[in-house]
């Protein structure tokens, strides 16, 4: 008798552990989707690059978006990776099918090849990573090179 029950409750126990084991994966893999989902908001391009940039000029990388989900979008905040970027977002939230952008300036008195990020988080979806390279050329002189 007392082997009937525990076989009983070993094998009750085999298939209450199997059903967990099999319900966990399902929740980890709507997680997963969840978070991937469609992303509604569409950038033109995320990276924009300019090979040569004259020192000190004031010159503006545009990132042009579109709010391609159903409900309005708010950029919430715009992250760059360091203090010689400055990015500035639209203010009041982008109605669904319409357009706006993210202008990004870079300290233009710094010569030399740059790359740097910007992190876009919106109220919708994952933030987004914009990069800006370029290349700023030194200062021109006319003076001819000495012999």
């Amino acid at each position: 008798m007392k082997k009937g029950l525990f076989i009983v409750l070993a094998v009750g126990f085999a298939f209450t552990g199997n059903a967990q084991t099999k319900e966990a994966p399902k929740a980890k893999t709507e997680k997963a989707t969840a978070k991937k989902g469609v992303v509604p908001v569409t950038f033109k391009t995320t990276v924009i690059e300019r090979k040569d940039i004259a020192k000190g000029t004031d010159d503006m990388f545009s990132f042009t978006f579109k709010n391609t989900g159903k409900t309005p979008v708010l950029i919430q905040n715009v992250q760059t990776s360091c203090g010689c970027t400055t990015a500035n977002k639209p203010e009041a939230p982008v109605a669904p099918g319409k357009s706006s952008e993210i202008s990004v300036k870079y300290d233009t008195n710094r010569v030399g090849a740059f790359e740097k990020t910007i992190t876009v988080t919106t109220n919708v979806g994952e933030p987004i990573v914009l990069t800006i390279k370029g290349n700023v050329l030194g200062e021109v002189t006319n003076e001819a090179p000495a012999h």
